[in-house]
């Protein structure tokens, strides 16, 4: 990649005030999870269990077959956790820097804590975060997976809902909220495998009234010509390029 654009990067990082980042799936492929949405990961769950990914991981489904719900849930979802990547790691050090105010994004693996970032948005939830609805005990992780078939409350014996959002659920609006506070707040704004077109993004790319937007993904959009900047690459590649003395 040309050296003058890395070095445009550094500057608009060090020049803004507040920046914020919107991290997309090109960032969970990067740690070797395609989304279940990707063509063959779909294909592959819907020959497994006889239905799309997105009736499976829906609140419909979850309702209706709570059993085979958590089976997917557990061997689908819950064993594709990643470890820290180098995307996480390089946001990470940007953070500690004070080069990076908020980092929005839709993983629900928390990646970007596991790497050290502080201020982070998630808003699909969290796999570690579960909870019964009725008497709202936390529970761990580590007590979904263990339970045989469906984790249910050790108090009153509701099911235990992980917090992470499903297909037809809205983002919670307090989460909204904060989203749109620090889209407002930024002055430089980072699309991280993702783009302006984003389904999960678009919504609060709308409330961006700053200075300059660089896009970092994979693969290309005509929406591409609305930033300032733009890197069609891997963004490992790119951060850890930006990091360089």
């Amino acid at each position: 990649m040309a050296r003058k654009e890395i070095e445009k990067f550094k500057s608009l990082l060090e020049k803004s005030h507040y920046t914020v980042a919107l991290c997309g799936s090109g960032m969970m492929e990067e740690g070797g999870t395609p989304v279940i949405r990707d063509d063959e990961r779909a294909y592959a769950i819907e020959q497994a269990y006889g239905v799309s990914p997105e009736y499976i991981f829906s609140s419909a489904y979850y309702n209706t077959r709570t059993e085979k719900f958590f089976e997917f849930y557990k061997k689908e979802i819950l064993s594709a956790r990643q470890n820290p990547t180098k995307s996480g790691n390089a946001l990470a050090r940007l953070e500690k820097e004070g080069k990076l105010d908020c980092i929005i994004t839709g993983n629900i693996y928390e990646i970007a804590q596991q790497c050290g970032c502080r201020n982070v948005i998630n808003l699909h939830g969290s796999i570690y975060k579960n909870w019964c609805p009725h008497c709202h005990k936390e529970y761990s992780l580590d007590y979904i997976m263990q339970a045989k078939t469906i984790p249910r409350c050790e108090h009153c014996h509701s099911v235990v809902r992980p917090l992470v959002s499903l297909f037809g659920e809205m983002v919670d609006s307090q989460v909204m909220t904060r989203a749109t506070v620090e889209m407002e707040k930024a002055e430089l704004l980072i699309l991280l495998g993702t783009n302006m077109n984003s389904e999960l993004f678009s919504n609060y790319i709308r409330y961006f009234d700053g200075k300059e937007i660089i896009i970092v993904h994979q693969r290309a959009h005509f929406l591409d010509k609305q930033a300032d900047l733009v890197f069609i690459d891997e963004p490992q590649n790119v951060l850890s390029e930006v990091l360089e003395p």
